[in-house]
């Protein structure tokens, strides 16, 4: 995401014919509400206009629903609105505003996130060339730190830039998928997503995991395991590796020899009554 923080809005905004059409539907307000956050959310996606989950992903209804805190009847509608009157494109890399830099002012937006990445890099070229200094006793701490490759450095700032981005969407996933309501701020969630990024594994890895994981869990007595001390277990190579057969993997009623099998697939000891 970038760290632009604006969208431009001009003061004859409701002067616009589009904006008039919209104010005489049964639903104006709504529609004009959703509208805006779809502005701010493009800016703040910083995509070109594209309403992205990330640089692969876009949104889509469902997911603008639990965004916004909008009905997803209402989300639909006005889509469809926006559409309809040319303001918005619906295409395969998802929801695009047209004429999106009348919204935004693209050259200074390419202008600031040049001069960002600038000034990170000068950033980091000064803490290599001048390390904190300790005191005494950190000495030994010090010299480890200057005797530190430039490379490993560079590895380890964009290590832990990834590990703080990656909470929001994953846990905002698993809640779009699930229909469950984690917090994305929970140490505990926090420690594992951050473990298993540790062994490698990226966003996509475990977005497939909980796509699998949803599809063979969802609408049966296993759906209680979809949660994050689940899904992101020391089982998560697992549940990315596996194979599911679609409806042929749910089942309505669970059997002795099925629930076994999940207490030892999600390490938990307690049977229920």
């Amino acid at each position: 995401m970038s760290d632009i923080k604006w969208i431009k809005l001009t003061t004859d905004m409701f002067a616009d014919e589009k904006i008039n059409y919209i104010e005489s539907l049964p639903d104006c307000d709504t529609i004009l509400v959703i509208w805006v956050k779809l502005l701010t959310f493009a800016g703040k996606c910083n995509a070109g206009g594209f309403i992205m989950l990330t640089e692969n992903i876009p949104y889509t209804d469902q997911m603008l629903s639990h965004k916004f805190q909008r009905p997803l009847n209402s989300i639909k509608l006005a889509l469809d609105t926006f559409f309809r009157l040319g303001m918005i494109e619906i295409t395969e890399q998802g929801i695009y505003i047209t004429n999106w830099e009348k919204h935004q002012n693209v050259d200074r937006m390419e202008e600031i996130r040049e001069y960002n990445k600038l000034a990170k890099r000068k950033e980091r070229e000064k803490k290599k060339l001048n390390p904190p200094q300790e005191n005494v006793n950190d000495i030994s701490m010090t010299m480890s730190i200057v005797s530190s490759s430039c490379h490993d450095i560079d590895i380890d700032i964009d290590k832990e830039l990834d590990i703080e981005n990656i909470y929001n969407p994953v846990i905002e996933y698993l809640n779009l998928k699930a229909g469950t309501k984690y917090k994305p701020n929970s140490q505990k969630t926090k420690d594992l997503i951050k473990a298993r990024q540790n062994e490698g594994f990226i966003i996509e890895d475990f977005y497939k995991a909980i796509d699998n994981k949803v599809t063979e869990w969802k609408g049966t007595d296993w759906e209680k395991f979809l949660r994050p001390e689940t899904l992101f277990s020391n089982k998560f190579e697992g549940y990315l590796n596996q194979v599911i057969k679609g409806a042929n993997a749910k089942q309505k009623y669970m059997t002795t020899d099925d629930y076994d099998k999940m207490v030892k697939e999600a390490d938990i000891f307690v049977r229920p009554n």
